[in-house]
């Protein structure tokens, strides 16, 4: 039940980024995320995901891992449109 209460709120977590995933690939707009806010929870999101994979935890490592793809994206996004406006 535990494991199914993590995987519930891995799912809720994670999904929350897909809205602004799919806003910054349709608008190629990321001017309003800051690189330190990228950097920072980026490198956060990527520890958990070295704990879950540390620890055996499938809550932790599919949140993380999923996150931690969904970010990428988005940081692959803003780099590549840094020099454009809005980028």
């Amino acid at each position: 039940m535990v494991t199914v209460v993590g995987l519930l709120a891995a799912l809720l977590t994670t999904a929350c980024w897909w809205p602004q995933l799919h806003r910054s690939w349709r608008t190629r707009s990321t001017a309003d995320l800051s690189w330190s806010y990228l950097v920072m929870l980026t490198s956060g999101v990527g520890l958990w995901l070295v704990y879950g994979v540390a620890t055996g935890d499938p809550a932790v490592m599919a949140a993380n891992g999923a996150t931690f793809a969904a970010l990428a994206v988005l940081i692959g996004i803003k780099t590549r449109h840094r020099g454009e406006a809005g980028g």
